[in-house]
């Protein structure tokens, strides 16, 4: 059973303007952290890149979907799961999270149908 994000993490992450993650190698080191945009939606964490890719993080945490992240007062493990663009309602509202909190002029690649492909949720370890 996955654990669930607190109320306060929650706020934290959504709080915070970008996230910093970290892929895991498969020895279970920590490769070295980027920062990405994070959003929330009711009781999910879900990040994406502007399209899919098999390099980067992204491509890290697609063939080992655990991860290490951080924001102002949070920092904790987490497991990746590719929901890809999902069900047409979970689309719509991580489209609209982005929208809201990166403004008209920073969310446009990240609402794409690329984008939307390349959606991840993070669950807390």
């Amino acid at each position: 059973m996955t654990a669930s994000w607190s109320a306060e993490q929650l706020d934290r992450i959504s709080q915070s303007g970008e996230l910093q993650i970290a892929s895991r190698r498969t020895d279970g080191t920590l490769r070295t952290s980027v920062p990405i945009w994070v959003v929330t939606v009711a009781d999910g964490v879900y990040v994406r890149t502007w399209y899919r890719r098999t390099t980067g993080w992204f491509g890290h945490v697609i063939d080992i979907p655990k991860a290490h992240i951080r924001v102002t007062g949070l920092e904790t493990d987490v497991i990746v799961v590719d929901v890809g663009a999902g069900a047409p309602e979970l689309r719509a509202s991580v489209d609209i999270s982005y929208r809201k909190k990166y403004g008209p002029s920073g969310y446009q690649s990240m609402v794409t149908d690329d984008a939307a492909a390349a959606t991840l949720r993070l669950d807390p370890k």
